[in-house]
């Protein structure tokens, strides 16, 4: 933390309503490519949290009077100040979460990315002027905030995921409440610094840090002044978190588990899809929630790309995010490291077998990039989210056969296809039970491609000119007497 060159950016305690806020009560963050302690930050409770919303509420209605164009600016002005301060920002980023600075600095700008389209579709929210049914009338429609939004957000991508949704909510009008993954607050806690830099007024954007994550979700759930609810993390998680809304009749958006499959035909450019693996696969170390679960590969060329894959896999370094040369840094935290290899020994238990594992004598976070074979559908390497560098091959036959085994999940966020055939193109993606599908590509989000997924992945959407409809009310007005 000594080489950040802006001090401002390493906050400590809650940011509420355009003051930081300390407490007796802390929390430790931990380096997980070290274990040593980064830093202590103050745990705040649910008193914390209800002010936070209620400072929310009061600024909500004076910010909704801002011109569109007013709320762009200063977004412009936020998205300015982060890109001024990625390098800061991305360092930050890699001591709490782990990922290679390289990767760091990408979601950094990522994050960016959305504040920079959000700022630009606060000008187009437009309404609509409809036929009405007699001459005496008129029918006109408005899109007005929905309110205070609250939301909570994961450890994966610190920066990004809060940056995104707060964006959307701001430019739409509302004031935004967002409790961090207490495993990496200090990424949020420093682009809340920017916005306050930038002149986002006072209540408009609260981050409120806290260990007590059921007590600050029930107050971000259940809290009158909350009109809309937005949350990244799993599906248990978020069921729990939609019937705490239900209560209220609460809008909601849900990012979700996911198990992604990743289908290359027999006629895929094989380069570019071992490209595309590699990068949606092994970015972040697999903990990412587009990651491809199961890689599902035509059984006439499955020998030849499990050789390819195991040596692109040989090419990788695993270790400390910090270092230029790192490709693979470390899982959050022991926990995970625990769950993938528990999932690794039950699949190996039903017959499964690893193929190659990447020679790394790292020990505590660290987990090295395998690939698995003899996996079907059915083992738990394949039902359950890995979210961690393991790859699990599966051999197919035909069309038919590998899009039902890719729809065999619950969860339905990514899929990604490799073929050259147009027709099959169509078919496939149509097919595909599943809100995004890269097709020859292994990098499926961008701000302005629309976010989410369906089934138990969750509903809703991040990104896109559809981003700011979860955020917004749409009002109809009936004016009678016209001909009077």
């Amino acid at each position: 933390m000594q080489s950040i060159k802006n001090k401002r950016l390493i906050r400590t305690g809650s940011f509420i309503a355009g003051h930081w806020h300390n407490s007796d009560a802390a929390l430790n963050v931990y380096n997980p490519a070290t274990g040593q302690l980064l830093a202590t930050v103050s745990n705040a409770g649910t008193e914390q949290a209800i002010v936070a919303v209620d400072k929310a509420y009061a600024a909500q209605k004076l910010w909704a009077t801002r011109t569109a164009g007013e709320r762009s600016e200063l977004l412009m002005a936020w998205h300015d100040a982060i890109l001024q301060n990625i390098d800061d920002l991305a360092r930050i980023l890699t001591l709490e979460q782990g990922k290679p600075l390289a990767q760091a600095k990408g979601e950094v700008a990522y994050g960016a990315s959305y504040v920079k389209w959000f700022a630009e579709e606060a000008l187009r929210v437009y309404g609509d002027t409809i036929p009405a049914p007699s001459g005496d009338k008129r029918i006109v429609v408005l899109k007005q905030p929905v309110g205070v939004v609250g939301a909570i957000t994961p450890w994966n991508f610190p920066n990004a995921m809060m940056v995104r949704k707060a964006a959307a909510a701001m430019a739409a009008g509302c004031t935004f409440v967002v409790k961090p993954s207490e495993e990496t607050p200090l990424s949020a806690l420093a682009v809340a610094a920017l916005a306050q830099q930038a002149g986002i007024p006072d209540g408009v954007l609260s981050v409120v840090v806290s260990e007590d994550a059921q007590g600050i979700g029930e107050v971000l759930t259940t809290h009158p002044h909350i009109s809309k609810f937005s949350f990244t993390g799993s599906t248990g998680v978020g069921k729990k978190l939609l019937a705490q809304c239900a209560n209220g009749v609460k809008r909601t958006s849900m990012e979700l588990g996911g198990n992604a499959p990743f289908i290359v035909m027999e006629d895929a450019d094989q380069a570019a899809a071992l490209s595309g693996l590699m990068s949606a696969k092994f970015r972040n170390a697999g903990q990412t929630c587009v990651c491809p679960n199961r890689v599902f590969i035509h059984r006439s060329i499955y020998d030849n790309f499990a050789d390819k894959l195991q040596n692109k896999l040989g090419t990788l370094t695993i270790g400390p995010g910090l270092n230029d040369e790192v490709d693979i840094g470390p899982l959050i935290n022991e926990k995970a490291t625990s769950k993938i290899k528990a999932l690794v020994e039950r699949s190996l238990a039903m017959g499964a077998k690893v193929l190659y594992t990447l020679s790394a004598p790292l020990d505590g976070c660290y987990y090295p990039p395998t690939i698995m074979v003899n996996v079907n559908n059915q083992m738990p390497i394949a039902r359950t989210e890995i979210f961690g560098p393991v790859a699990t091959l599966i051999p197919f036959d035909s069309e038919q056969e590998v899009v039902e085994l890719a729809n065999d999940t619950e969860y339905g966020l990514a899929a990604y296809l490799y073929t050259r055939d147009v027709g099959r193109i169509f078919r496939m993606s149509e097919a595909l039970a599943f809100g995004m599908v890269a097709i020859n590509e292994g990098v499926v989000s961008n701000a302005a491609s629309p976010f989410g997924g369906v089934k138990a992945s969750g509903h809703g959407r991040e990104g896109s000119k559809y981003g700011l409809d979860d955020y917004l009310n749409i009002k109809s007005l009936c004016l009678g007497g016209i001909d009077a």
